[in-house]
């Protein structure tokens, strides 16, 4: 009897198994409601504002349960849009997400912008608290960035005209950003092309658990700040198979500014940077400026950089912005004419204002450099503090052939054993005796 009870118990469990990955099964192929905008209200001619049109469509999408709003063929102007709950965004491969180059058309919100927390201008897309989101498609999202730069200079001149108690009250007008995702989680951006951004192009801030796969970034080289990817203070990031021309940081991990970072208090790590490729920027993949909060456990690993980037391996603070750089490994990094290979500076741009220096000093240390190869102007530096010397970098197997060699002042336990550099002017590692 018990054995005969046994198995039925077995062939219950067997059939309610079946049922639910049966049930599973029609789940998971079951497809997601599709939004097309040109059905929706919104018109591809590139003239008219979809603003409204395109935040109904969102709006609407999630309040029935999620799905797909979908960028068709055409040229669509929109202002600030928000996605909500259950709503991905789809950008077909003719059609182009355009934003305006109207500064009343993205609103002030409530965000962080270069490492302190403020009230500043949204993005041409938002995300705000969402989970299990995608911007996916081979069409294009772009800024319309060129063009900021006259609208700004005209709203300063305007506001030059007011008089100054109430100009104290008037808040600055800053460019939008392309994305932004803040307070996100299992978010996933692939594919797209991300044009001509008019200040940062894509923004993870304060998100967990992000990929950002085989997208195409490329601005103008006239628009400044023009980031490719800012990672700020967020955790479980990878980004693969990705390409970025920009006019500053292709990359840039940040993690808070001076007294701000240090009240919230929450780093960047495990990062992983992968078969990317970096053109003209600034730097490739740059740590900071932006350190109070930390940065750790980061790998980038098999990239090309090229068209003459400033700085493809890049780390860079101010005394101000305390906390700890760590546990950092570029490998597998083959760069041409770079302007220089290394730039690792704890007194980067100090100009007015200048913060005063943090109680604790920022630490740069636990970083490796492997299979690092090829041509620059100069192999770069590596410049500390007095109070805090950068330690503990490990080269191993990298050889750069430049015109100038490799300025190292306050630096300890640096094994330069794995460097081979090749130079045309002066010595190889220029070391400062102060």
């Amino acid at each position: 009897m018990k054995k005969y009870n046994f198995l039925v118990l077995k062939m219950i469990a067997i059939l309610l198994m079946t049922t639910y990955l049966s049930l599973s099964a029609n789940t998971a192929i079951k497809p997601l409601k599709r939004y097309l905008l040109s059905e929706n209200g919104a018109m591809g001619d590139g003239l008219t504002l979809n603003t409204k049109a395109i935040q109904e469509v969102i709006d609407r999408c999630s309040i029935e349960g999620g799905g797909v709003v979908v960028v068709p063929k055409g040229t669509f102007l929109t202002g600030a849009i928000f996605l909500k709950k259950g709503v991905n965004l789809f950008i077909e491969k003719e059609g182009v997400l355009k934003g305006t180059i109207n500064p009343s058309d993205y609103p002030q919100i409530k965000t962080r912008w270069e490492g302190i927390e403020c009230i500043w201008t949204a993005a041409l897309i938002n995300a705000d608290g969402l989970s299990n989101i995608e911007i996916n498609g081979e069409g294009t999202i772009d800024g319309s960035g060129a063009a900021w730069p006259k609208i700004i200079r005209n709203n300063s001149q305007q506001l030059s005209k007011v008089v100054l108690d109430s100009l104290r009250k008037v808040p600055r007008i800053g460019r939008p950003r392309l994305i932004c995702f803040q307070n996100c989680s299992k978010i996933k951006i692939a594919n797209v092309k991300l044009l001509n951004q008019a200040v940062w192009c894509l923004h993870i801030l304060y998100c967990s658990n992000v990929k950002v796969e085989n997208i195409n970034i490329s601005a103008d080289h006239t628009i400044l700040s023009s980031d490719g990817i800012d990672i700020d203070s967020s955790n479980g990031v990878l980004i693969t198979g990705c390409s970025i021309d920009v006019n500053d940081d292709c990359i840039s991990i940040k993690s808070g500014k001076d007294d701000d970072g240090v009240r919230v208090n929450r780093p960047s790590e495990n990062i992983i940077v992968e078969k990317c490729h970096f053109g003209y920027g600034h730097g490739g993949v740059a740590m900071g400026s932006e350190t109070s909060g930390g940065i750790r456990n980061v790998e980038v690993r098999n990239c090309t950089v090229d068209a003459g980037n400033w700085a493809p391996i890049r780390f860079k603070t101010q005394p101000s912005r305390t906390n700890v750089v760590e546990n950092i490994t570029f490998s597998d990094i083959q760069m041409t004419d770079a302007s220089m290979a290394f730039e690792m500076t704890m007194e980067w741009r100090m100009v007015p204002p200048i913060a005063p220096p943090s109680k604790v000093p920022p630490i740069f240390r636990y970083i490796k450099f492997i299979n690092i190869t090829g041509t620059a102007k100069s192999v770069g530096n590596i410049h500390g503090l007095k109070d805090s010397p950068i330690k503990d970098v490990i080269f191993k197997n990298c050889k750069i052939s430049a015109q100038k060699g490799l300025k190292v002042d306050n630096a300890e336990d640096i094994d330069f054993s794995g460097l081979i550099i090749d130079v045309k002017e002066g010595p190889a590692i220029i070391r400062n005796s102060n």
